[in-house]
């Protein structure tokens, strides 16, 4: 079963009939975006509709991205859990829903993206991407891959267990005993590594990752004479 297979979907209808909960202002210093692309959109205005809901729900966004899926505009919110060390953990399915929904109402009422798109809240599943030195840190102790800028001994991929970040502000990896040292500024791009436990089928576990989706902005019916 493959990591990066879309996950089970949950459409919505209308967006403005979703009661939003009681929460609190937005709180920037406590929602960490590990990677951001909103190209073209009011990056504020997205921000001041989404904190509140993701602080409510008790998450962090991982991933915030802007872009057009098979002719489709389409805004991914990717939560998990504050400090949590297992990908995933605690991001259900029903979670998803309940985010996906608020969030659609958050962001009708905010305006702040103009015409019809979609609407994906999930969690980054067993393979999650890693951003920069705190992800490579609170990973530390399990396996990741790692695509670099510059080859290390004639690799420009290099899978092995994280060891964290040294005081050069170098991630630390080991590879088959040996511990590798690279600049943050060298890394192309790291997520983790699924690993089959022994005797386990493959295909005995989901890999998939809760995903619910739904329509980002209602549309106004046609009137009828």
């Amino acid at each position: 079963m493959d990591p990066s297979s879309p996950g089970s979907f949950c459409f919505f209808g209308d967006p403005s009939s979703a009661r939003l909960h009681q929460i609190p202002a937005p709180s920037f210093d406590k929602m960490r975006i590990a990677h951001e692309k909103l190209a073209g959109l009011p990056r504020e205005r997205i921000l001041d509709a989404l904190s509140p809901v993701l602080t409510a729900h008790g998450v962090d966004c991982v991933e915030l991205v802007w872009r057009s899926d098979r002719g489709e505009r389409l805004l991914e919110v990717t939560v998990e859990r504050p400090g949590s060390t297992e990908p995933g953990a605690g991001v259900t399915l029903e979670l998803c829903t309940e985010i996906s929904r608020d969030l659609s109402a958050a962001l009708d009422v905010a305006d702040c993206i103009e015409g019809r798109y979609r609407l994906e809240v999930g969690s980054p599943g067993v393979e999650r991407n890693l951003y920069g030195a705190a992800d490579f840190q609170r990973f530390a102790g399990q396996t990741a891959r790692l695509k670099l800028k510059q080859p290390v001994a004639g690799q420009y991929v290099l899978v092995g267990t994280l060891e964290g970040v040294d005081d050069a502000q170098r991630v630390v990896l080991n590879v088959r005993g040996e511990s590798v040292g690279i600049g943050l500024d060298d890394v192309d791009g790291a997520r983790l590594v699924f690993e089959w436990s022994r005797g386990e089928p493959r295909g005995g576990r989901n890999k998939k990752s809760p995903r619910a989706a739904g329509s980002g902005r209602r549309v106004p019916e046609p009137k009828t004479e």
